[in-house]
């Protein structure tokens, strides 16, 4: 299953040349990396990234990420997937723009 993490320009720069991440001040705030499903990513990315437009939608296999992701509740009682470790740049199944259009964020096709 894939799932997505949303990552700002500077940030998805920063990680790409590290080849791993901690990732964004939020996360490092909670002590995880916050991703979501496809089913609730288009919410994620109104929620918290409402104004945006230079970001980039990062997709994730979820079974290659291993014991320390963690499925969580959180937004009205859904279950996030967290990840309580660095993810590594060798991780990311595929990268895509995620330009703000007049109506909200433009996903790539078949996301969600």
């Amino acid at each position: 299953m894939l799932i997505y993490k949303i990552f700002r320009r500077p940030e998805w720069d920063a990680f790409r040349a590290a080849g791993q991440t901690l990732g964004a001040p939020v996360d490092l705030s909670d002590g995880f990396i916050h991703f979501s499903t496809a089913q609730q990513v288009t919410e994620t990315a109104a929620k918290h990234f409402a104004s945006e437009s230079d970001l980039v939608l990062v997709a994730f296999d979820s079974t290659r990420l291993g014991p320390e992701l963690r499925w969580e509740p959180s937004r009205g009682g859904q279950l996030f997937p967290h990840l309580y470790r660095p993810l590594s740049l060798d991780e990311v199944v595929w990268d895509k723009s995620l330009p703000l259009g007049a109506t909200g964020h433009i996903f790539p096709e078949g996301v969600p």
